[in-house]
C-alpha cells in the first residue's frame, strides 16, 4: 500500500539547492493495515518481551546481568557508528587500565552506558519520556569524545545529511533546522497518544523511524534512536528494566534495515518496517533470555568446581562473586571489593586459574589483570567489528 509520509522542501545549503524531507506527524494516514501474519509476529514479539521482563525471577542477581548487558549494548550500538571498542576494552577503561583501541572509541561506549543509565533513572523517578529527557540523554552521550563539539543536548541549528560528501549528493537529507522543533514536538505527542492510541510495539517501531528521519541532532542520532526503543518500552511499563536491545539484530541485517527506513520515506511502506521490527524484537528478547540462562549455568558450574576445594572455597568464592559483578579486574580492585589482603587474593586467583575459571592477561609480575573469560565470551557474541568496506 502506498501512502505519503512527508513532503520535500527546497533548502539552500553549501551554495546549492537540495530537497530536504519533512515527515508528517504520526500515526500514519491512512492507518496501518495489519495482516493476520503480521499480527501473529507482533503477538510473538510481545510474548517474548513478557518472558524477558520476568527474567528477574530466574536470576540470582538481575542487577549484575543488567550491568553487563547494558555494556554489551553500548559496544554494539557504537560499533554500528564505526567505533572499534570491544567489551573487554570498555571493562579495562572502567578500571582505569589502558584499552587496546583509541581512547575516543572507548569514551563513546562509556558515554552510552552513562546516557542509558541517566535516562532509565529519570524514568524510574517518574519523569516523562519527552524531548527534554532526550536532550538530557544526548548531553551525556556526547559529553566527551569525538562528538563533544557538536552541541551536546541541543537540537541542531544547521542542516545535516546522511551519506555523501555534501547535501547535494547525500543518500538522504533530513528536515531543515527550522522544522526540527515542530517535528520533535509532534513526535513527543505521539509517545503519549495525544492523537490516537497506538499499541506499544507499533508505537516503538514507528517512533524509531520518525526519530531517524528527523535526525534532530548533529551527532549521535543513530545511538539515541536505538535507545529510544528501549526507553518507550520502559516508559510504558512493558519492561521494568532496560533488557531489550536491537543493535545486534540491526547490525546483522544492516542493509535491510537502512533499505526499509528509506522505503517508509519513499513509499510509505510502514507495514514492511513493522514486520522487520517485530522479528527484531522477538529475536532480541529470546537472545537476552538465552544469554541470561547461559550465564546462570556458567556461574553455577564454576561455583560447584570451587565448592569441591573445601579448604579455601570460601575465599575463592568471594573472588568469583567479584568477577561475576565485574569480569575483568586487577588485584587492587578485587581487594577493594572483597576486603581481602593482596596476598590472600593472589593465592585464591591461582586456584581459579588452575580450575580454568580465570586468566591473567598482562603477563606481568605486578599490576596483573584477571579476566573471567567464559563469562565475557557469552556476552561477546555478535560484538565483532563491522567490515566497513562493505
Amino acid at each position: 500500500m502506498q501512502r505519503k509520509t512527508g513532503e520535500y522542501i527546497i533548502v539552500s545549503t553549501v551554495d546549492e539547492p537540495v530537497k530536504a524531507f519533512v515527515p508528517f506527524p504520526l500515526p500514519p494516514d491512512p492507518p496501518l493495515q495489519i495482516s493476520l501474519a503480521l499480527q501473529e509476529k507482533l503477538d510473538r514479539a510481545l510474548l517474548s518481551l513478557g518472558r524477558l521482563d520476568s527474567i528477574s525471577t530466574l536470576l540470582p542477581d538481575p542487577a549484575l546481568f543488567l550491568y553487563m548487558y547494558v555494556r554489551k549494548e553500548a559496544v554494539l550500538s557504537s560499533i554500528i557508528e564505526g567505533t572499534q571498542s570491544s567489551l573487554s576494552d570498555l571493562l579495562l577503561f572502567e578500571i582505569d587500565e589502558s584499552p587496546g583501541v583509541p581512547m575516543d572509541d572507548v569514551r563513546e561506549v562509556s558515554n552510552y552506558v552513562a546516557a542509558l543509565t541517566h535516562g532509565i533513572a529519570r524514568l524510574h523517578e517518574g519523569f516523562p519520556l519527552c524531548n527534554r529527557l532526550l536532550r538530557e540523554i544526548h548531553a551525556v552521550l556526547l559529553e566527551s569524545g569525538r562528538g563533544s563539539a557538536k552541541n551536546p543536548g541541543e537540537f541542531r541549528r544547521s542542516q545535516n545529511w546522511i551519506g555523501g560528501t555534501r547535501p547535494g549528493n547525500a543518500r538522504y537529507v533530513p528536515p531543515p533546522a527550522e522544522k526540527i522543533s515542530d517535528c520533535m514536538a509532534a513526535l513527543e505527542g505521539f509517545y503519549h497518544d495525544t492523537r490516537q492510541h497506538t499499541s506499544i510495539l507499533i508505537k516503538a517501531a514507528l517512533a524509531h523511524v520518525q526519530f531517524e528521519t528527523i535526525h534532530p541532532f548533529l551527532d549521535g542520532n543513530g545511538r539515541l534512536g536505538r535507545l529510544l526503543i528501549t526507553l518507550i518500552l520502559c516508559a510504558d511499563k512493558i519492561l521494568q528494566e532496560p533488557l531489550l536491545y536491537l543493535s545486534l539484530y540491526f547490525k546483522s541485517h544492516r542493509e535491510e534495515y537502512y533499505a526499509l527506513l528509506q522505503r517508509v520515506r519513499a513509499d510509505g511502506d510502514w507495514e514492511a518496517w513493522v514486520d522487520f521490527f517485530a522479528e527484531a524484537v522477538d529475536y532480541a528478547a529470546r537472545q537476552a533470555i538465552r544469554t541470561a540462562s547461559l550465564l546462570v549455568d556458567l556461574c553455577r558450574e564454576d561455583q560447584e568446581k570451587i565448592g569441591r576445594i573445601k579448604r579455601v572455597a570460601g575465599t575463592v568464592l568471594r573472588i568469583h562473586n567479584a568477577l561475576v559483578k565485574k569480569p575483568l579486574l586487577t588485584i587492587p580492585r578485587i581487594c577493594e571489593i572483597t576486603g581481602l589482603h593482596p596476598a590472600t587474593a593472589a593465592s585464591a586467583l591461582k586456584v581459579l586459574q588452575k580450575l580454568g575459571i580465570v586468566r591473567e592477561i598482562t603477563g606481568k609480575r605486578r599490576n596483573r589483570t584477571y579476566t573471567y573469560d567464559r563469562f565475557i565470551a557469552i556476552l561477546n557474541e555478535g560484538t565483532e567489528p563491522l567490515d566497513i568496506r562493505r
